[in-house]
């Protein structure tokens, strides 16, 4: 809701990247998987090309709307090893917040670290073609995308789709060019045409000024004109017929005002819903609290789901988890969501608020380290995370339905005793290209690594892990790659090595 106090507390810190378990599609089934191509919409489930149901079970990755016009993190970490992270932890969908800024001839981003060769493939572009590599990778990966249009400018959130500065023109004919943008792309699966219209924005007033159902309706079509598969997502506003709630978040004015597109089965209406750590709300005070809560969503925008109208997809639900109340209400949330054990893909869609730890009144699910998992808050939603979609192949982590293989040899090139210098070659020893790469050995004695070129690397005890640096983790069927590394003291017997793919 009140983005002012969700804003960006842009701390700093390099991390190493750590492993983390898989939850996604096997080789096996992901041939069999939903989410082939554009998607569309049938009552209240999404529908993939083949007509398989799916669920958008994702994460938010804010920072493009800022003033970095970048996502953000990309500070401490390469864009690559965190959307590998979010497909390990079992998010199937990325929404990317945006604003109108991007689009302005000479806007560039900033706090990338370009540093032992993380984000090197951004180095020279603009914020759209970061845009570009980010979608690209994720689609790699088996993650989907969805852009949310989150304010006119870099400056902040907006009531109304337009103001003074970007007029109802500028908002309409920047979704266009995205829409053309990633046309035949599907990873892009829609775009959120508006986040959080609140007053004065109304719902079926008829004031074409105000009216964000009107809006919604001309900006949708005028996307689909371009590129009639993508889903529009359309976001409640503040307050309906004198009952006010969340900003984005009120969708009671779609039973009698439905928004109706030229292009059938395209609408998916997305409400927000917040916690005490956002602002208060009076259902949080009612005595009945939290069991009176699953009423509360029916009347703002659970109904629409329940009577088959269209998807509802909850686009934005976060809390720091602070108090007892937003843990009740994270909890009682997560239940109306309904868990996929149970009712798979008939269910509400989502996006949880969000990726970065920098949010100020919620957090995320990383933790200000932009490395470690906030675990308790992470599992809240376990229940209902969804299956992975298939992807191209060449992502990272264990993505992609390839089956990669690698081998190592390990080379001292020099030995003068007090030190040593070694090279290791990784070659691909399967049919499908890598995309990382990750070497393991364990020394006989006290050696220890002092420098490491084209690799980084960790040492536990005797133990070295090493893992492709940006430009080399990518190594075609039968090729192969080099780095090298200065250790002390010298003498020690050569190690038998270890190469795992990816």
């Amino acid at each position: 809701m009140f983005r002012s106090l969700r804003r960006a507390l842009c701390a700093v810190a390099v991390a190493l990247v750590l492993p983390l378990a898989g939850a996604g599609v096997t080789t096996a089934d992901a041939a069999e998987a939903p989410g082939a191509g554009y998607w569309h919409t049938s009552g209240r489930q999404i529908l993939d090309a083949t007509g398989q149901p799916v669920r958008i079970a994702g994460i938010n990755w804010f920072g493009f709307e800022t003033g970095n016009h970048v996502v953000h993190g990309l500070w401490s970490r390469d864009y690559r090893s965190m959307i590998d992270q979010m497909r390990s932890l079992g998010y199937n969908t990325i929404r990317l917040p945006y604003s109108d800024d991007i689009f302005t001839p000479g806007t560039v981003p900033n706090s990338i670290d370009f540093s032992g060769g993380k984000n090197a493939d951004l180095q020279g572009l603009d914020s759209l073609q970061v845009m570009d590599k980010i979608v690209a990778y994720a689609g790699q990966d088996g993650l989907k995308v969805i852009l949310d249009r989150h304010r006119p400018d870099s400056g902040g959130q907006s009531a109304l789709w337009y103001t003074a500065a970007v007029p109802e023109s500028t908002w309409i004919a920047d979704l266009k060019a995205l829409a053309a943008r990633y046309r035949g792309q599907d990873t892009v699966i829609g775009i959120d045409l508006h986040n959080e219209p609140h007053d004065p924005a109304c719902w079926g007033c008829g004031d074409a000024a105000t009216d964000w159902r009107l809006a919604a309706q001309r900006a949708g079509n005028a996307v689909l004109s371009v590129n009639s598969g993508l889903l529009i997502f359309v976001e409640g506003v503040q307050t309906y017929n004198g009952v006010s709630g969340w900003w984005g978040g009120n969708l009671m004015g779609v039973g009698q005002y439905p928004v109706q597109l030229d292009v059938a089965n395209r609408v998916v209406y997305s409400a927000h819903d917040y916690a005490t750590s956002v602002a208060q709300q009076p259902w949080f005070g009612d005595p009945s609290f939290p069991a009176n809560m699953p009423g509360v969503w029916d009347k703002y925008w659970g109904y629409i789901f329940q009577q088959n109208i269209a998807p509802v997809w909850v686009g934005e639900f976060g809390t720091t988890l602070a108090s007892a109340t937003d843990q009740k209400w994270l909890s009682a949330l997560v239940g109306y969501l309904r868990p996929t054990s149970t009712y798979g893909a008939d269910s509400f869609q989502w996006t949880f608020w969000s990726w970065n730890p920098n949010s100020g009144d919620t957090g995320g699910i990383l933790k200000d380290d932009w490395q470690t998992v906030d675990t308790v808050k992470d599992g809240y939603l376990t229940s209902v995370k969804a299956p992975l979609f298939p992807g191209t192949g060449t992502g990272g982590g264990d993505g992609g339905g390839s089956t990669a293989a690698c081998s190592a040899a390990y080379t001292v090139s020099s030995d003068w005793g007090s030190g040593f210098n070694a090279d290791v070659k990784v070659t691909n020893t399967g049919t499908t290209p890598l995309t990382s790469w990750k070497v393991t050995w364990t020394f006989s004695g006290p050696q220890k690594v002092a420098s490491m070129w084209n690799a980084s690397y960790t040492q536990t005890g005797s133990t070295v892990t090493a893992t492709n640096a940006a430009h080399n983790g990518a190594v075609a069927a039968g090729g192969s790659t080099n780095f090298g590394f200065g250790a002390a003291p010298g003498g020690g017997a050569v190690p038998s090595v270890s190469c795992t793919a990816g």
